[in-house]
């Protein structure tokens, strides 16, 4: 059995996920959250993918995954058709984040959605003292081959589902492994929130 990729945020979404649940994964790369969901929660998943080649890996592993632009395909989908719609590491990379954002809860019971936290202060200090565009191990690019373009904070989440009439279940901040609990906005590196429409 090939070794899965274990994520920060994958941890956190197969703790959230029930068991036999039907999932959507916005987005879902090379499939290693779907694959570890359908092994250790018999989900009944399904992604979408923009990117030809990792479409092409998830179905070498046996997963339903639809090559395309979630943007455009997600408004298929009736009120409700999943227990969970994942955005994971992906929501700073769409061109209409509000759009997907209240798809999402649309479609979805509940949606999950991890990102990078842009105001982390190692990314302040970068901006700050060496005057650069941050990198870190959660943004790896170069300002010139980064596929970012939302530059999203913790609070910019919470004041988003506020103004959108979406209820946080839960939120979850990390740096690393490590859970952070104190100012998440300046010392947590990743989140990840559930998410569900009022």
């Amino acid at each position: 059995m090939t070794p899965l990729v274990r994520r920060r945020d994958y941890q956190l979404i197969e703790e959230i996920v029930n068991e036999g649940a039907r999932v959507l994964d916005l987005g879902c790369g090379e499939g290693d959250l779907l694959l570890s969901l359908k092994r250790y929660k018999k989900v009944k998943g399904y992604g979408i993918e923009s990117n030809e080649d990792k479409v092409a890996a998830c179905v070498e592993k046996g997963l339903a995954v639809h090559h395309g632009d979630l943007e455009s395909m997600i408004g298929v989908y009736p009120d409700n058709t999943f227990d969970y719609v994942i955005l994971s590491r992906t929501i700073q990379e769409i061109r209409n984040p509000k759009k997907v954002l209240n798809e999402m809860v649309r479609i979805g019971r509940q949606a999950i959605v991890s990102f990078p936290n842009f105001a982390h202060w190692k990314i302040r200090f970068q901006l700050m003292f060496e005057g650069v565009a941050p990198k870190n191990p959660a943004l790896p690019y170069e300002w010139y081959d980064s596929p970012n373009s939302h530059y999203l904070t913790i609070k910019d989440f919470y004041r988003f589902c506020k103004a959108n009439r979406i209820e946080v279940l839960r939120a979850e901040f990390f740096s690393g492994y490590s859970k952070i609990s104190f100012w998440p906005n300046l010392f947590g590196e990743e989140a990840l929130f559930l998410i569900k429409r009022r």
